[in-house]
């Protein structure tokens, strides 16, 4: 389930850099690296609530892209992203008040929220949506690697946020029925293979633990808040055992003091304990995808 914190948070005073593009059948964002450096692999962005178009999703793929990668950032949500308009409204609704404010004002704010919130969540919940991203990987493993990186077997990273973190593990767990075989160009062992390298997420929402942290099979970096509304404490100890006494993936889970839900993509910038949090996750996923990416 989602938490108040999924639909709260600041804008980007930054302004992407990259370009838009149909991938596959799906309008997709693509950062890329510096002219003249050959990407060490793709990164695929799995957004948070608020989608491809979302400044701040998009400044994140700029960043990886600047960290030697090609980056991108499909429109899993078919054009229904939740609106960033929601992101003040949050804000209001969770603010503290008067109670004046809170019996006369907040349930104005409550149904605006609402009204933006539930077409979002009947629309583009994990299960509606997940056909969508496994047939968005599947072209990616079958298909030709992307321009300038031709001649060298295409590594791929999943980097799932919020809303995103559900698919992203999803794609870890490498079920069979899932796997294809790689482009002609790109295969060095016959059969089928998993969709991705490597995966990494930022406090993910819909997650069943322990059910859904057992089947993963991919290595998996995880970044969660000490704050976070969504993964208690309790949830994050679980989470950090099962992947700790897993024999079939190497993992990574960094627990960042302080850091509340949407950090890593929806921090205000004016907050600078939260900016140094979300700086921890972009190099803790950098780090690992280029880990992997060799």
């Amino acid at each position: 389930m989602s938490c108040p914190d999924c639909f709260r948070g600041g804008v980007s005073n930054s302004h992407p850099t990259g370009k838009e593009l149909t991938i596959h059948g799906v309008k997709t964002y693509v950062a890329e690296p510096e002219a003249g450096v050959t990407p060490s692999g793709l990164i695929v962005v799995i957004t948070d609530a608020f989608g491809w178009s979302f400044v701040n999703n998009r400044v994140l793929c700029d960043l990886y892209a600047r960290g030697g990668c090609l980056v991108y950032c499909p429109d899993f949500m078919n054009g229904h992203a939740l609106s960033p308009a929601v992101l003040p409204i949050a804000e209001r609704l969770l603010s503290e008040g008067s109670w004046l404010t809170t019996i006369f004002v907040k349930p104005f704010y409550l149904l605006q929220a609402l009204y933006h919130a539930v077409p979002w969540m009947y629309t583009c919940s994990p299960r509606k949506t997940e056909c969508g991203v496994i047939a968005y990987f599947q072209a990616l493993r079958s298909s030709p690697p992307p321009p300038g990186v031709e001649g060298k077997q295409l590594k791929i990273g999943a980097a799932g946020f919020c809303w995103g973190g559900k698919h992203t593990v999803e794609l870890a767990k490498d079920d069979p029925g899932h796997r294809v075989a790689r482009h002609y160009s790109q295969s060095l062992c016959p059969g089928p293979q998993p969709l991705i390298d490597a995966a990494f997420v930022a406090h993910p929402t819909y997650i069943k633990v322990p059910d859904d942290v057992e089947a993963i099979k991919i290595p998996i970096s995880w970044a969660v808040g000490e704050s976070d509304l969504q993964m208690k404490a309790d949830d994050i100890a679980k989470v950090k055992a099962i992947l700790e006494s897993k024999t079939d993936a190497e993992h990574n889970v960094q627990i960042i003091p302080g850091a509340k839900h949407g950090f890593a993509t929806r921090t205000h910038p004016e907050d600078k304990a939260q900016l140094v949090a979300a700086e921890r996750a972009e190099e803790q996923a950098m780090a690992w995808f280029l880990r992997w990416f060799i």
